[in-house]
């Protein structure tokens, strides 16, 4: 089996496909992932040693201004690009993942009779998969709550696939990756590898009140970029590191710290969701609020919903209301427990195998 695999402009997108590309692989499937040249994937996925071709596209402005005429021409050339990949890789499937490159690629598909699915990481589809969803043969869906925005009796439920070490590793091997005391709390705090700046900003002032607390192990990954910032306003305010903190740029093993953890404080992507849903992991989750379409708070509140989660608004994010979430989980290791238990019951635990059972019957039927 041939297939092409699409998806990009951020790692939300780019994650999930990679995964896919890896379970069709690991069933004999040939796999080419077509992405745009100047986005992220055209970094990303040779990376990960897949093969990838590149094509033109832009995101589509939502007002008319010049950039629309610009965008509408990178998109025809995009299908011009699209139809020669076609023609030279001769996909048995095409599988997109979101993100405008996904559109050329997998529309161009769909008109040349090539079998076609999408996968939709959020509980608020994206603009491109919504409009995908009416020509594909399949779309398989994260958050049951999505399934609304799409009228086709091939839609599933399949969750999100995430790396076989979420969940699979014990709290004191966790612990002892960043030298931590599984016998004491920890709370883990990781706004992506840009940081969050809402979230900085919050822990730094509650930097104080967590010395008085030596009981409580901090794991805080700042983001690259707002590393030496956040260091330099501690030294400002005389804050010294205590014991018990590892501060990161970057947190390169993921697994390892959801294990550690009790809790954390993260923002509401799809893929750190699902990670937090392998781990069984309580989370306080502060959602992003300019993502598109804010899919990150329909996302965060699927987790409410269920009482997985507990949901802070970003412009409500205060020193104040983090600090009263944080003990409230501190204070009740139970209801930690159980919101644990929860939270690896919002998606199907065996994600990839139902992903790559439904793709491999949509291209040889």
């Amino acid at each position: 089996m041939r297939v092409i695999v699409t998806g990009g402009g951020t790692g939300g997108h780019i994650y999930p496909a990679l995964a896919i590309a890896d379970g069709l692989a690991g069933r004999g499937a040939k796999i080419l992932y077509v992405g745009t040249r100047a986005g992220m994937e055209a970094r990303i996925v040779p990376a990960a040693g897949r093969e990838f071709r590149g094509i033109s596209g832009r995101g589509l402005p939502r007002t008319l201004s010049p950039a629309l005429l610009r965008a509408a021409g990178a998109a025809g050339k995009a299908l011009w690009e699209t139809k020669r990949i076609l023609r030279d890789f001769a996909p048995d499937l095409v599988v997109g993942t979101g993100g405008y490159v996904s559109g050329p690629v997998v529309l161009g598909a769909a008109f040349f009779g090539i079998p076609t699915a999408i996968h939709e990481q959020n509980a608020l589809p994206g603009l491109t998969n919504q409009i995908l969803g009416r020509v594909v043969r399949a779309v398989l869906l994260t958050f049951p709550e999505s399934a609304a925005y799409y009228r086709r009796p091939r839609t599933y439920v399949t969750g999100l696939p995430v790396r076989p070490a979420f969940g699979a590793l014990t709290r004191a091997a966790g612990a002892a990756a960043f030298g931590l005391d599984p016998e004491r709390p920890i709370w883990l705090v990781a706004g992506g590898s840009r940081g969050a700046l809402s979230l900085n900003r919050a822990l730094l002032a509650l930097l104080p009140r967590l010395a008085a607390r030596p009981d409580l192990q901090l794991l805080w990954a700042t983001g690259r970029e707002n590393y030496a910032p956040v260091l330099a306003e501690m030294a400002a305010a005389g804050i010294e590191t205590a014991p018990g903190w590892r501060l990161t740029p970057y947190l390169d093993d993921m697994p390892a710290a959801l294990a550690a953890a009790d809790f954390c404080l993260t923002r509401a992507g799809a893929s750190t969701l699902a990670e937090l849903a392998a781990a069984g992991q309580p989370a306080i989750l502060a959602p992003y609020p300019h993502a598109a379409g804010r899919h990150q708070e329909f996302n965060a509140r699927a987790f409410a919903a269920r009482e997985a989660a507990l949901l802070i608004a970003d412009g409500d994010l205060t020193p104040e209301t983090l600090w009263e979430s944080v003990n409230a989980l501190l204070a009740d290791p139970r209801r930690r427990a159980e919101m644990g238990e929860r939270a690896r019951t919002v998606f199907p635990a065996d994600a990839l195998t139902r992903i790559t059972d439904i793709l491999g019957e949509i291209a040889w039927h």
